[in-house]
Protein backbone atom coordinates (compact mmCIF):
# COMPACT_ATOMS: atom_id res chain seq x y z
CA UNK A 1 0.00 0.00 0.00
CA UNK A 2 1.33 3.40 -0.94
CA UNK A 3 1.49 5.91 1.88
CA UNK A 4 0.99 9.61 1.22
CA UNK A 5 2.62 12.49 3.07
CA UNK A 6 0.40 15.49 2.28
CA UNK A 7 2.05 18.79 3.23
CA UNK A 8 -0.02 21.91 3.78
CA UNK A 9 1.29 25.16 2.39
CA UNK A 10 0.60 28.01 0.00
CA UNK A 11 2.09 28.16 -3.49
CA UNK A 12 4.37 30.95 -4.63
CA UNK A 13 7.70 32.42 -3.65
CA UNK A 14 6.27 34.92 -1.11
CA UNK A 15 5.00 32.01 1.03
CA UNK A 16 7.90 29.56 0.66
CA UNK A 17 9.69 30.44 3.91
CA UNK A 18 6.66 31.33 6.01
CA UNK A 19 5.50 29.47 9.08
CA UNK A 20 2.30 28.44 7.25
CA UNK A 21 4.39 26.36 4.84
CA UNK A 22 5.96 24.17 7.52
CA UNK A 23 4.31 21.10 5.95
CA UNK A 24 6.02 21.75 2.61
CA UNK A 25 9.31 22.48 4.37
CA UNK A 26 9.24 19.05 6.05
CA UNK A 27 8.47 17.40 2.69
CA UNK A 28 11.51 19.13 1.20
CA UNK A 29 13.71 17.59 3.92
CA UNK A 30 12.24 14.12 3.30
CA UNK A 31 12.67 14.47 -0.47
CA UNK A 32 16.29 15.47 0.00
CA UNK A 33 16.92 12.52 2.34
CA UNK A 34 15.40 10.12 -0.18
CA UNK A 35 16.95 11.65 -3.28
CA UNK A 36 13.49 12.41 -4.66
CA UNK A 37 12.47 15.34 -6.85
CA UNK A 38 9.11 17.07 -7.00
CA UNK A 39 7.37 17.29 -10.35
CA UNK A 40 4.09 18.84 -11.43
CA UNK A 41 1.49 16.21 -12.23
CA UNK A 42 -1.66 16.44 -14.27
CA UNK A 43 -3.29 13.75 -12.16
CA UNK A 44 -3.90 16.23 -9.37
CA UNK A 45 -3.31 19.92 -8.87
CA UNK A 46 0.06 19.85 -7.19
CA UNK A 47 3.64 18.66 -7.09
CA UNK A 48 4.48 15.06 -6.28
CA UNK A 49 7.68 13.20 -5.44
CA UNK A 50 7.93 9.40 -5.37
CA UNK A 51 10.26 8.07 -2.70
CA UNK A 52 11.10 5.13 -0.49
CA UNK A 53 11.04 5.77 3.24
CA UNK A 54 11.48 3.12 5.94
CA UNK A 55 11.53 0.54 3.14
CA UNK A 56 8.10 1.55 1.88
CA UNK A 57 6.97 3.40 -1.21
CA UNK A 58 5.57 6.83 -0.40
CA UNK A 59 4.23 9.82 -2.27
CA UNK A 60 5.04 13.32 -1.12
CA UNK A 61 2.29 15.75 -2.18
CA UNK A 62 2.36 19.55 -2.19
CA UNK A 63 -1.01 20.91 -3.37
CA UNK A 64 -0.72 23.85 -5.77
CA UNK A 65 -3.88 25.50 -4.48
CA UNK A 66 -4.02 27.97 -1.62
CA UNK A 67 -4.61 26.74 1.91
CA UNK A 68 -8.36 27.30 2.03
CA UNK A 69 -8.88 25.42 -1.28
CA UNK A 70 -6.64 22.37 -0.93
CA UNK A 71 -9.26 19.88 0.29
CA UNK A 72 -10.22 18.72 -3.22
CA UNK A 73 -6.52 18.09 -3.99
CA UNK A 74 -6.29 15.89 -0.89
CA UNK A 75 -9.35 13.89 -1.93
CA UNK A 76 -8.05 13.61 -5.51
CA UNK A 77 -4.69 12.31 -4.22
CA UNK A 78 -6.56 9.59 -2.30
CA UNK A 79 -8.40 8.64 -5.50
CA UNK A 80 -5.37 8.72 -7.81
CA UNK A 81 -3.14 6.74 -5.47
CA UNK A 82 -5.98 4.44 -4.32
CA UNK A 83 -5.41 5.22 -0.67
CA UNK A 84 -7.68 5.45 2.33
CA UNK A 85 -7.43 8.55 4.55
CA UNK A 86 -5.62 6.43 7.18
CA UNK A 87 -2.75 6.01 4.67
CA UNK A 88 -2.36 9.76 4.07
CA UNK A 89 -0.66 11.78 6.81
CA UNK A 90 -1.42 15.51 6.70
CA UNK A 91 1.48 17.75 7.81
CA UNK A 92 0.04 20.94 9.26
CA UNK A 93 1.48 23.99 11.03
CA UNK A 94 0.18 24.76 14.51
CA UNK A 95 0.92 28.15 16.10
CA UNK A 96 -0.41 27.01 19.49
CA UNK A 97 2.50 24.57 19.83
CA UNK A 98 6.02 25.83 20.54
CA UNK A 99 8.46 25.60 17.66
CA UNK A 100 9.58 22.01 17.27
CA UNK A 101 6.83 20.44 19.36
CA UNK A 102 5.06 17.69 17.41
CA UNK A 103 1.64 16.16 17.92
CA UNK A 104 0.18 13.22 15.99
CA UNK A 105 -3.61 12.97 15.91
CA UNK A 106 -5.85 10.34 14.33
CA UNK A 107 -8.73 12.80 14.06
CA UNK A 108 -10.05 16.01 15.56
CA UNK A 109 -11.37 19.41 14.70
CA UNK A 110 -9.81 21.86 12.28
CA UNK A 111 -9.13 24.20 15.21
CA UNK A 112 -9.54 27.25 12.99
CA UNK A 113 -6.94 26.08 10.44
CA UNK A 114 -8.24 26.83 6.94
CA UNK A 115 -6.30 23.96 5.35
CA UNK A 116 -7.81 21.42 7.72
CA UNK A 117 -11.26 22.98 7.26
CA UNK A 118 -10.91 22.55 3.50
CA UNK A 119 -9.87 18.90 3.85
CA UNK A 120 -12.76 18.17 6.20
CA UNK A 121 -15.26 19.83 3.86
CA UNK A 122 -13.98 17.89 0.84
CA UNK A 123 -13.62 14.58 2.69
CA UNK A 124 -16.85 14.92 4.67
CA UNK A 125 -15.27 13.73 7.93
CA UNK A 126 -12.56 14.76 10.38
CA UNK A 127 -11.12 11.24 10.68
CA UNK A 128 -7.71 11.35 9.01
CA UNK A 129 -4.22 11.30 10.52
CA UNK A 130 -2.30 14.50 10.93
CA UNK A 131 1.01 15.62 12.30
CA UNK A 132 0.84 19.05 13.89
CA UNK A 133 4.10 20.95 13.52
CA UNK A 134 4.73 23.49 16.26
CA UNK A 135 5.56 26.93 14.83
CA UNK A 136 4.74 29.03 17.88
CA UNK A 137 4.19 30.43 20.23
CA UNK A 138 2.50 33.37 18.58
CA UNK A 139 3.21 36.60 20.50
CA UNK A 140 0.55 37.79 22.92
CA UNK A 141 -2.17 39.68 21.06
CA UNK A 142 -0.84 38.78 17.60
CA UNK A 143 -3.35 38.04 14.88
CA UNK A 144 -2.79 34.40 14.00
CA UNK A 145 -3.19 35.03 10.25
CA UNK A 146 -0.43 37.65 10.34
CA UNK A 147 1.80 35.41 12.43
CA UNK A 148 1.59 32.29 10.23
CA UNK A 149 2.06 34.21 6.97
CA UNK A 150 5.36 35.72 8.10
CA UNK A 151 8.81 34.18 8.07
CA UNK A 152 10.40 32.68 11.13
CA UNK A 153 12.06 35.15 13.51
CA UNK A 154 15.83 35.00 14.08
CA UNK A 155 15.63 32.69 17.11
CA UNK A 156 13.28 30.33 15.26
CA UNK A 157 15.51 30.32 12.15
CA UNK A 158 18.33 29.07 14.35
CA UNK A 159 16.20 26.14 15.62
CA UNK A 160 14.33 25.48 12.36
CA UNK A 161 16.72 22.94 10.78
CA UNK A 162 16.55 20.68 13.86
CA UNK A 163 12.75 21.02 13.94
CA UNK A 164 12.44 20.05 10.27
CA UNK A 165 14.79 17.08 10.67
CA UNK A 166 12.89 15.86 13.74
CA UNK A 167 9.59 16.25 11.89
CA UNK A 168 10.98 14.17 9.02
CA UNK A 169 12.03 11.53 11.58
CA UNK A 170 8.46 11.53 12.92
CA UNK A 171 7.07 10.99 9.40
CA UNK A 172 9.46 8.09 8.92
CA UNK A 173 8.28 6.58 12.22
CA UNK A 174 4.65 6.90 11.04
CA UNK A 175 5.49 5.11 7.78
CA UNK A 176 7.49 2.37 9.55
CA UNK A 177 5.45 1.78 12.70
CA UNK A 178 2.05 3.45 12.37
CA UNK A 179 0.32 6.33 14.10
CA UNK A 180 0.15 5.02 17.65
CA UNK A 181 3.84 4.08 17.86
CA UNK A 182 4.90 7.35 16.22
CA UNK A 183 2.68 9.32 18.61
CA UNK A 184 4.13 7.50 21.62
CA UNK A 185 7.62 8.39 20.46
CA UNK A 186 7.13 12.01 19.32
CA UNK A 187 4.07 13.55 20.97
CA UNK A 188 4.76 16.01 23.73
CA UNK A 189 8.49 16.22 23.28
Amino acid sequence: MTRILFGLGNPGRPYAKTRHNAGWQVLDVIAERCGAAFRRTRLLYGDVADATLAGQRIRLVKPASFMNLLGPVYVRALEVYEAEPAAALVLVDDFALPLGRLRFRADGSAGGHNGLKSIEQALGVADYPRLKLGIGPAPEGARWADYVLKGYDSAQRKDLPAMLERSADACEAWVADGLEAAANRFNGS
